[in-house]
């Protein structure tokens, strides 16, 4: 799972833990351990949500000013469906 350079800093210090993402289907699952950086993130969860459900608190708590920002970002593919998910980050490579 990849994210833009401006959200890197506040996922590694913990203060982003969700991700909107759209996509045309799923690319990570709950449980799987995705590298960047140094460390990895662990996705918790994932859920399928409506475009309207974005609300301006998970755009804000995804790293984003609001939802217009958010889908600004999001929307660079030819993906419909919408998708919330939680994760962590940790340091170093994932345990295997």
């Amino acid at each position: 799972m990849h994210f833009i350079e401006k959200l890197r800093a506040g996922i590694e210090r913990g203060e982003i833990t969700t991700t909107i993402r759209i996509w045309q289907k799923p690319r990570v699952k709950p449980g799987g351990t995705y590298t960047m950086g140094a460390g990895h993130v662990r996705v918790t969860d994932m859920r399928p949500i409506a475009i309207e459900q974005i609300t301006p608190k998970m755009a804000r708590d995804s790293g984003f000013d609001g939802v217009i920002d958010l889908l600004k970002t999001a929307r660079h593919g030819h993906g419909e469906k919408v998708y919330f998910i939680t994760f962590e980050y940790r340091e170093g490579p994932p345990m295997r």
